[in-house]
């Protein structure tokens, strides 16, 4: 089944296995969250992207969403999922001037006449808040792109690693794309830690069939999946995940609009209540981000 969502917010393709859904609620809360603090939650925090929220918070504004976030988790590092290369026509669009290397990278890569991140970045530095840097490639060359972001962020203690939106891989139309490949993962991974050995990966879609079949490597796999009919869809989806990518790490992309009408009705603080019940069903590392289009619904950002 196929639900298109508008163009901004990504359409998805969900398939409800009604089997698991019985199964999660049978077994899984659908009140308070429960009362251990889940040990398994590396990472929480949010997503930024220039299309999903305005007005766009302060530095130190998205500093308190991350840190509040984090808070919900004992023991989490703050996060965020960065976005500085949103999808533009049939390539990317970086939001940094051209550097002045003399090269021509073509019309799949665009550049900004000024640096939208340098002053987030430093913030993030003194916070002691890490990020991923995220493109949309569309059909841009990504070892091009890998080599752009971090050659010009890398000096931030911030960036731990680059991240890629597999929906926006070589896109053809809703919910179509080209499938990372082993050798293109193992590829991709390779080149962002020739910047840095201690650099993560990560790939993200909400279909595993997009994702490489057999390689791990140090790659985090993060499920960005909307669109659910209830909580009990959405949290046997999302542990079909986890246990595919065992003992990868993964981390859910949560709080879409799509799932507000059952998302807004679990108990307060609701990003604690879902990043506690996946972490209940989640046998290795996760992280818990939540997304920008309904942020200051539950997180402060002033």
């Amino acid at each position: 089944m196929t639900l298109m969502a508008t163009p901004r917010s990504k359409p998805r393709r969900v398939t409800v296995f009604l089997a698991l859904a019985a199964v999660a609620a049978a077994l899984l809360p659908f009140g308070p969250a429960q009362a251990a603090d889940p040990s398994n939650v590396k990472w929480a925090g949010v997503r930024s992207s220039v299309y999903g929220i305005r007005p766009f918070p302060s530095p130190q504004g998205w500093s308190r969403a991350m840190t509040t976030m984090s808070g919900h988790f004992p023991g989490s590092t703050p996060v965020g999922v960065w976005i500085v290369g949103p999808l533009s026509g049939r390539g990317v669009q970086l939001e940094f001037p051209r550097p002045n290397d003399g090269r021509n990278y073509g019309s799949r890569i665009k550049f900004a006449s000024s640096d939208k991140h340098e002053r987030f970045l430093t913030e993030f530095d003194r916070r002691g808040i890490q990020v991923w840097l995220q493109v949309e490639p569309g059909f841009a060359d990504i070892p091009t792109v890998i080599d752009l972001v971090l050659g010009r962020y890398k000096r931030h203690p911030s960036v731990i690693g680059f991240g890629i939106d597999v929906e926006w891989f070589h896109p053809a139309g809703p919910d179509e794309n080209d499938p990372v490949t082993d050798a293109l993962a193992q590829e991709w991974e390779a080149r962002v830690k020739r910047h840095k050995d201690g650099y993560q990966l990560f790939l993200k879609h909400f279909a595993i069939s997009s994702m490489p079949p057999t390689y791990r490597g140090d790659i985090l796999f993060v499920d960005d999946s909307q669109i659910f009919p209830d909580y009990a869809s959405f949290l046997a989806e999302m542990k079909q995940w986890a246990d595919f990518f065992f003992p990868s790490p993964v981390a859910y992309q949560i709080g879409y609009q799509s799932d507000k009408p059952w998302w807004s009705r679990l108990a307060a603080p609701i990003p604690q209540t879902m990043g506690r019940d996946l972490a209940a069903q989640t046998r290795q590392d996760a992280g818990i981000v939540w997304v920008d289009f309904t942020l200051r619904d539950v997180l402060p950002t002033n």
